[in-house]
């Protein structure tokens, strides 16, 4: 196979304007097929935008054409095929039980599901059409905070209410992420994912790609339970855990050769329940701050120029930004939504949390993406291995009376001079939940509010406009990724148990796809180490 790299075309190109640029590489009269390998935008000089993009090609003789034509973007390649491994020597007594249906829990249950091995799954919250009409109601001020369902408890995780971003920064020589990819499309995202460089599904995408999953996971008799809490467990031996799940007030449990601990970032009970059981865990660096919200317009124009062909032709644009601070900290843009909106992501009683979130067609009137500073042990103030989790307790609490329970929102040059808001500028908040206005550096320790506006100023640098006094800042952002790891061994177990800790909650990942990514390590751990005669 050929790859094509580093084919420039203009935003308006069509397909023709590719499949000539196609034949002048290859110096061939007809264009030969050919599937998108990567689309990408070349930004780096505003009114000067371009497409960059690689396409596949099998052909004959491609060995033959590459050594002719010798030219470096035109090159071998050869994809990773994903393959489940062997089967281990070990019968599976004890269906494997996974607690967690978000990327992490989804894809372990598919792939061991594949495998034959009939997986258990528990869930804490709603399947995800009960769950998206709870949590609307909620943003809309009709019902109570949920403490089991919610922005992070639910089928698929916290990444359901977010952009569905599948971008990351692993490697894929074993062809996992292009196996989660090509997962996702299988049941129900569009096959851009597959090529476009920073892919994503979108919220009101992802419902029904996380139902068609689950449903195979059914359909290849696996089970899925849902308002069923892990409330704790017994080691009967090395290969054997007692599972105490919690439905509704009744308990129940089921033995187990393998416990998949997909818990997610915010299972906060959880993690105690853990830590009381004697799991080893560890204090782990995370990020905090707050979300900032420009409107999306500003954003294009700051990112691509201010010709009128690229509103035409372009996506909504986004960043990715990064700043060392005098004091060392690192500031940055993380999760960042074109056209989306801010959400209300509380999961406690009396303590306060937004997220990001857009829908697949990012067509909101803001752009918003969080601005968070790198916290480290060292700031928690304390060696308990769930220190951070505290940290992240005590500042949401702050968050909360700040905004007396509704979001709290300044302007950015009022945060700035450390003044409450008192009206709204050109910027109108786009925020699911009701806000109020608020000083937002009485949530947040000094340094990160330093950190912030020390970051931002110096994001104005390289996107001229972005430190506009009337941008919304809002808060906080404090579930970036788990305050900790639960320690695991080469063959994925804790503490020589046949319990497997996994995903974002775990410590093991950072996102949707690499989440995704860790489940199918974990299914593929216990695949190799047992068989069934299922």
């Amino acid at each position: 196979m050929i790859r094509i790299n580093n084919i420039k075309m203009p935003v308006d190109y069509k397909q023709s304007d590719l499949d000539l640029a196609i034949r002048r590489m290859l110096k061939l009269k007809k264009t030969p097929s050919y599937k998108l390998a990567k689309v990408s935008i070349d930004d780096r000089r505003r009114n000067e935008v371009k497409y960059i993009i690689s396409v596949d090609i099998d052909i004959q003789d491609d060995i033959s054409i590459v050594k002719k034509l010798n030219n470096n973007n035109v090159v071998l390649f050869k994809k990773n095929t994903y393959k489940l491994p062997e089967y281990g020597t070990r019968k599976l007594l004890h269906k494997p039980v996974i607690i967690g249906l978000g990327p992490a829990g989804l894809f372990a249950g598919l792939f061991l599901a594949k495998a034959g091995f009939k997986p258990v799954i528990f869930e804490r919250g709603m399947d995800i059409d009960s769950r998206t009409r709870l949590v609307e109601d909620f943003w809309n001020g009709n019902k109570k905070l949920n403490l089991n369902c919610n922005v992070q408890f639910g089928e698929g995780g916290a990444g359901t209410f977010s952009d569905g971003k599948l971008n990351t920064v692993i490697k894929d020589i074993s062809g996992r992420r292009t196996a989660v990819l090509e997962t996702l499309v299988q049941y129900g995202a569009d096959e851009s994912i597959l090529y476009i460089n920073k892919p994503h599904l979108g919220t009101d995408c992802l419902s029904d790609i996380v139902k068609n999953i689950r449903n195979e996971i059914i359909s290849l008799g696996g089970s899925v339970y849902f308002n069923s809490t892990f409330k704790d467990f017994e080691i009967v031996d090395k290969d054997i855990i007692r599972v105490v799940i919690d439905k509704a007030g009744d308990t129940t449990d089921i033995l187990t050769n393998a416990l998949v601990l997909a818990i997610g970032h915010s299972a906060r009970d959880t993690f105690e329940m853990l830590y009381d059981k004697g799991l080893q865990i560890e204090q782990k660096p995370f990020a905090m701050g707050l979300r900032i919200e420009h409107k999306q317009k500003d954003i294009n124009r700051m990112k691509y120029g201010d010709k009128e062909i690229y509103d035409k032709y372009l996506p909504p644009a986004d960043y990715k930004l990064t700043h060392t601070c005098d004091n060392g900290r690192a500031v940055y843009s993380f999760c960042m939504c074109p056209g989306g909106y801010v959400v209300n992501a509380s999961s406690e009683n009396n303590r306060l949390c937004v997220n990001g979130m857009s829908y697949s067609m990012r067509d909101g009137e803001n752009a918003n993406s969080a601005i968070v500073v790198n916290i480290t042990p060292d700031d928690f103030g304390s060696s308990h291995p769930l220190a951070g989790m505290y940290l992240q307790q005590q500042l949401e609490e702050n968050a909360y009376n700040a905004g007396c329970g509704n979001v709290p929102i300044q302007l950015f040059g009022d945060y700035v001079k450390g003044i409450k808001t008192e009206a709204i500028g050109r910027i109108i908040p786009n925020i699911k939940g009701k806000y109020t206005f608020a000083n937002l550096k009485s949530c947040l320790p000094e340094y990160i509010n330093n950190a912030i506006i020390e970051g931002v100023l110096s994001f104005d640098k390289r996107l001229n406009g972005y430190a506009d006094n009337d941008a919304i800042l809002s808060g906080i952002e404090a579930r970036t990724s788990s305050p900790v790891r639960i320690l695991r061994d080469d063959d994925f177990t804790s503490s020589d148990t046949a319990i497997y800790p996994c995903g974002e909650g775990a410590g093991y990942a950072g996102g949707i796809t690499s989440a995704a990514v860790d489940g199918i390590k974990v299914a593929e751990a216990i695949i190799s180490k047992y068989y069934t005669e299922d």
